[in-house]
């Protein structure tokens, strides 16, 4: 059997995913206290609350039984790595040195089995190729690509840069599930019940919407599915709309469209001038569980104590930075794949 470290843990996204895929995760580590509740209550797994460069190796072989495959998975904080630090000087911030961490303890364990997932953008850095030759040079087969999460049946058309790593043998990610048939907004959260903005749904803590102002909510009611501020009349268009330089950010304030998957969630989703966040239909931006299930999390997935009340951006930080849960079991597919190939 296949038993798991994900490294990076956050809320569990790449370890619910793993588990789908009948993967035992023995535990998580994250700096973020707040996904204590997320990891552990959905997944039945030990949250440990340590920054990764100070875990040691034996305490990571310490998790894993006799006999077992050993993982270790991660997804170092990609915001050094993201395209929206292009250009920025990153060398200085504290999670750029994670990827060497995660290396570190992979040589001083030499799991069978690795995997790592990050941002396309991940590639343009020295880190990432350092990361990848360590990982030859100990004896293990590599496989690395940018995916379309869209192509797996994530309603959501996020691109994520995966890695698979074996000492077993050469090893692949399984081929697209969903290459002409992409999961639309309608089909993932077409079910939920009806909210207003600034409105909370009594059932679910979590289907929840920000309040808008009355000039937010006329420009919503102005915008088309799948449109732009292009389709306002002009008194509601923005100073910056009407510059040369602000002309093609066409998304920002746009309504979502039904019959297509939904943008890259970020963490900050769930406002509606941040994006293409606008509900399809509804006069609202989307609601924390909208953003949950366009990353794959099941409905029933709870993010804090029904007897907590957690700020918005809490959550919403903790949604737009997971590993989309599908993508996850993809990854665990094709190790468990993998295994019974090699054995």
């Amino acid at each position: 059997m296949i038993e798991a470290i994900d490294l990076f843990c956050g809320a569990g996204g790449l370890t619910a995913g793993l588990q789908k895929a009948g993967i035992k995760v023995k535990a998580g580590y994250d700096i973020e206290e707040q996904c204590r509740y997320a990891f552990e209550f959905n997944n039945q797994a030990e949250f440990i609350n340590k920054d990764v460069s100070l875990v040691e190796h034996l305490e990571i072989a310490g998790h894993y039984s006799k006999g077992a495959i050993r993982l270790l998975a991660g997804c170092a904080p990609c915001q050094p790595f993201s395209k929206y630090n292009q250009g920025k000087d990153t060398s200085l911030d504290k999670k750029w040195p994670l990827l060497y961490a995660f290396a570190r303890l992979i040589e001083g364990n030499l799991p069978e089995l690795v995997t790592m997932e990050n941002v396309p953008e991940v590639v343009k850095h020295q880190v990432y190729h350092d990361f990848v030759k360590k990982l030859e040079t100990l004896g293990y087969h590599t496989w690395a690509d940018t995916v379309t999460c869209a192509d797996y049946g994530i309603p959501q058309r996020r691109r994520r840069h995966v890695l698979l790593a074996s000492r077993l043998g050469p090893i692949e990610l399984i081929e697209p599930t969903h290459k002409e048939n992409w999961v639309s907004i309608k089909e993932a959260i077409g079910h939920l019940p009806k909210i207003k903005a600034g409105e909370q749904h009594k059932d679910d803590p979590l289907h929840r919407a920000v309040s808008l102002n009355e000039l937010n909510l006329k420009r919503i009611r102005a915008s088309k599915q799948g449109g732009s501020w292009k389709d306002w009349p002009e008194e509601l268009r923005l100073a910056c709309h009407k510059k040369d330089s602000g002309s093609t950010y066409v998304s920002i304030y746009g309504r979502m469209h039904w019959n297509e998957p939904s943008p890259t969630m970020t963490t900050q989703c769930y406002g509606y001038g941040n994006g293409r966040f606008g509900h399809p239909e509804q006069d609202r931006a989307i609601s924390l569980r909208e953003a949950a299930i366009f990353q794959s999390f099941p409905d029933d997935y709870q993010f804090h104590p029904a007897d907590v009340k957690m700020q918005t951006k809490d959550v919403g930080r903790m949604i737009g930075n997971a590993v989309p849960v599908r993508l996850g079991e993809v990854i665990g597919l094709s190790l468990q794949c993998h295994l019974a190939v090699e054995h």
